[in-house]
């Protein structure tokens, strides 16, 4: 038995899988508001999931943010964790080892191995919702370096010909840094799109709807930067596949979208890679967190 968790600013889910990968036991429990229940409630989902089946070989957590490789302190936006050390106390809480891998790259890992990526050499997954993240898969396996920043595709910088072609406002990340392509190309970036081309107040799903009539300027400058991140990533790492999930991949038509517009972006007449949606849903990130646990254990 393995267990993996996603960990998401109200929810903590835990998935039980058997050695088939067969999904065996389900759990769900909300998030705290505090970081001294968040670390209680996380170990009290394991142990209760470990009660309801069978003893562990490997435990996965999954969950939004980046741990310093040096510190093992949290930087997270959406969990009570920031500046704290979140894997080393839930695996101090319940004294054996835990896995602990970014959430996009959990995606990544589970759509790989699982998903729209399975027997594809190389999967880029990326989520664009409330922010922009994303991982690699090559062969089944995560890739990770020595930072455990890879995967952070929101935070490249914004392809500057087309700020300036369009007078686009250079805006200040969340991160820190300013104009990255996060600030344009997630969910608050083609509303923020909206309200400097348009004045108008509308939400994305609003903008895909209008995308034909009022909003048609404002989706296709969206697309057009959104194909520009793409492109940069075909360019590094030459994927089999490009998987979406997120908010943002439920708009109808916009993984035909973003491929024409990573084509329209590309060198000359040479190919991109299909740009597909995730295949498992909700059960992506535990999963992804449970198969890269039972990786490191050593299978």
């Amino acid at each position: 038995m393995i267990v993996g968790l996603d960990i998401g600013g109200t929810k903590i889910e835990a998935q039980v899988f058997d050695a088939d990968w067969t999904e065996v036991a389900r759990l769900r429990r909300p998030t705290p508001a505090d970081y001294d229940g968040l670390v209680a409630a996380v170990a009290g989902v394991i142990e209760e999931a470990q009660a309801e089946t069978a003893p562990f070989e490997a435990i996965g957590i999954g969950a939004a943010g980046l741990i310093h490789p040096d510190t093992g302190l949290a930087t997270t936006a959406n969990l009570p964790a920031m500046g704290r050390p979140l894997p080393g106390d839930i695996a101090a809480r319940l004294g054996r080892n835990v896995t602990y891998v970014n959430d996009c790259r959990a995606l990544a890992l589970s759509e790989s191995v699982f998903g729209a990526g399975k027997g594809k050499r190389c999967v880029v997954a990326l989520i664009i919702g409330t922010g922009i993240g994303g991982g690699i898969a090559i062969n089944d396996r995560l890739l990770q370096g020595p930072t455990l920043t890879g995967g952070e595709f929101g935070h490249i910088a914004a392809p500057a010909h087309l700020i300036a072609a369009h007078g686009l406002p250079v805006e200040q990340c969340g991160c820190g840094r300013m104009a990255c392509i996060e600030t344009y190309v997630s969910g608050p970036g083609m509303a923020r799109l909206a309200k400097h081309l348009t004045g108008k107040d509308v939400t994305p799903p609003e903008i895909a709807a209008r995308r034909d009539g009022d909003m048609a300027q404002v989706w296709d400058i969206w697309c057009a930067l959104a194909g520009e991140m793409l492109l940069g990533l075909t360019l590094t790492v030459d994927p089999d596949v490009i998987v979406l999930g997120g908010g943002l991949s439920r708009i109808e038509g916009v993984t035909q979208a973003l491929e024409d517009a990573t084509r329209a972006a590309q060198i000359g007449a040479f190919n991109v890679p299909p740009v597909v949606l995730a295949s498992g849903g909700d059960s992506s990130g535990a999963r992804g967190a449970a198969y890269a646990a039972w990786q490191e254990c050593g299978a």
